[in-house]
């Protein structure tokens, strides 16, 4: 009889770096199960910073000053992981330049390419041409309106948008699936992609279900996340498109 028990045959020699709120419960277990396909190539691993609430505001904001998250990559940095994510939505209301701002700190700090949930879903985004787009998110409905504004600002209309009304950023996790693919179904009419705006909100798995059912790619948060690290690294992601159709688009080359 083996005296210890292995997770698996191999060892995975690729490993993502993820920065995640610390009330953040979704994140972690549906990054390892996205994961699944590759797994004998690739591990998630995962640094926390304070974050428990999500409003508009200097106490909310001030969640999501540089040093902690920083303080988190350096620690994370320590795993050797290929590439930093900030898996986490902040920029998508208090602007796009901050998560550029921010990697460019990260990379700065440990010389690690870094990245964030909301610009490879600006990317994709991008990519791909959106223009129209449905959002759904747990958010409150001051914090919807400034990230519908952002996103004016890009030349992307938030046609139809929906949101669960919440602050408390463990509660985003609570809602429950069924609930997330009828906000999305809500919204799918008349917009080419919808968006599914927080990394604590349980839509990576529902997410190939709901285009079925509207024929509407479903980007969410957790999901470009993951596609943008293993893209970023030449990984094939076409094992992943039993997840959805995020993971059927190729990174496009560098000019």
């Amino acid at each position: 009889m083996k005296d210890h028990m292995t997770l698996s045959g191999s060892v995975p020699d690729i490993r993502l770096g993820m920065l995640t709120p610390s009330s953040n419960s979704a994140l972690e277990p549906l990054t390892q199960a996205l994961l699944t396909p590759v797994a004998d190539r690739v591990s998630a691993h995962f640094a926390r910073f304070r974050v428990t609430q999500i409003a508009l505001g200097d106490a909310s904001d001030l969640q999501f000053r540089q040093e902690p998250i920083l303080a988190a990559a350096e620690l994370l940095a320590d795993a050797r992981p290929a590439v930093i994510a900030w898996n986490g939505t902040s920029a998508s209301w208090l602007g796009f330049d901050r998560d550029e701002a921010l990697c460019a700190e990260i990379t700065g700090r440990t010389g690690l390419p870094a990245t964030s949930a909301i610009l490879e879903l600006n990317l994709w985004l991008k990519q791909r041409g959106i223009r129209r787009l449905g959002l759904v998110t747990p958010y409150t409905a001051d914090v919807q309106a400034r990230i519908i504004a952002n996103y004016a600002r890009i030349g992307i209309e938030i046609v139809t948008e929906t949101h669960a009304g919440l602050t408390d950023n463990f509660a985003f996790s609570t809602l429950p699936e069924e609930q997330i693919a009828r906000m999305c179904r809500d919204v799918a009419a008349g917009v080419e992609a919808l968006a599914i705006v927080c990394t604590n909100m349980r839509g990576a798995m529902v997410a190939s279900a709901v285009e079925a059912q509207t024929g509407v790619p479903v980007l969410d948060s957790v999901a470009v996340t993951l596609w943008g690290c293993l893209t970023r690294l030449g990984i094939p992601t076409g094992p992943l498109a039993q997840f959805g159709s995020v993971f059927t688009l190729p990174r496009p080359q560098p000019a």
